[in-house]
């Protein structure tokens, strides 16, 4: 019998916890983690981060990528670049949006979606 091992998706919390210590350990700055089940249709957690320059943006999001990416997870879509200022990676269950402190700012997340859970917060 022939049995072929398959990568099946991770949790949710899983993949954003994930998200957050590859943030954490790539020195992002203000880190949180809001839960939105029961908020939100369309995803379940986000994880909010800034950066101090499009090059710890552009480095941070590729490691990102990759390492949820090896838990499974599929980057289903990305938005922004490094010198926009602001950056999304969209893996359905999970969406993590990089921010430059003024960006950041102006976007305000955090206050847009209140309602939600922050289950983590790294400053």
């Amino acid at each position: 019998m022939l049995t072929v091992e398959s990568k099946t998706a991770p949790a949710s919390l899983d993949t954003a916890r994930h998200a957050v210590n590859v943030a954490s350990d790539k020195l992002a700055a203000d880190i949180v983690m809001l839960d939105l089940r029961g908020v939100a249709s369309f995803t379940d957690f986000f994880v909010v981060l800034t950066v101090e320059s499009p090059r710890q943006m552009d480095s941070l999001a590729q490691e990102i990528e990759s390492e949820v990416e090896e838990l499974g997870a599929s980057l289903h879509h990305r938005e922004g670049t490094p010198h926009s200022g602001w950056m999304l990676l969209d893996f359905s269950d999970v969406i993590v949006h990089l921010f430059r402190p003024e960006s950041r700012e102006f976007y305000d997340i955090e206050d847009a979606w209140s309602e939600a859970t922050e289950a983590v917060r790294i400053q």
